[in-house]
């Protein structure tokens, strides 16, 4: 059975005059914290405020899409949080608690989700048909 996963996309870039997409196309992403220039406004300065953050690349984008990962287990996903907090030098302590998170919001959007982030919200941008 496959998981389904957030993953970097560049699918429906350029909806925003501010997007952009650094990532590698179907890395997972999680998201990130947000810098004093983007903390009230996502279109501020730095971009952390509307982007998802690959947990490979270390890159960022501002869309993610809803993917069917197959062969990939809950313990996976954990061990590929733990691994990128770690390499980015953060506490890696709460992996476990940060998948459940994000399984948890994937969980009733269809695979092909478009979603995008403004601050603390995610939302869906557009649905591709699979």
């Amino acid at each position: 059975m496959a998981l389904k996963l957030l993953t970097a996309t560049n699918s429906s870039q350029g909806f925003r005059d501010n997007d952009f997409d650094w990532c590698v196309e179907g890395e997972l992403v999680h998201i990130g914290l947000v810098c004093a220039k983007d903390r009230d406004d996502p279109d501020g300065g730095c971009g952390c405020g509307r982007s998802f953050a690959g947990l490979n690349s270390h890159r960022a984008t501002t869309t993610a899409m809803v993917r069917d990962v197959p062969g990939f287990t809950v313990d996976d996903y954990v061990l590929a949080i733990r691994s990128s907090l770690e390499q980015q030098g953060c506490d890696p302590s709460f992996a476990e608690h940060e998948a459940a998170l994000l399984r948890c919001l994937v969980r009733d959007w269809p695979v092909g989700v478009i979603v995008e982030r403004r601050l603390d919200e995610i939302v869906v941008r557009q649905v591709l048909q699979p």
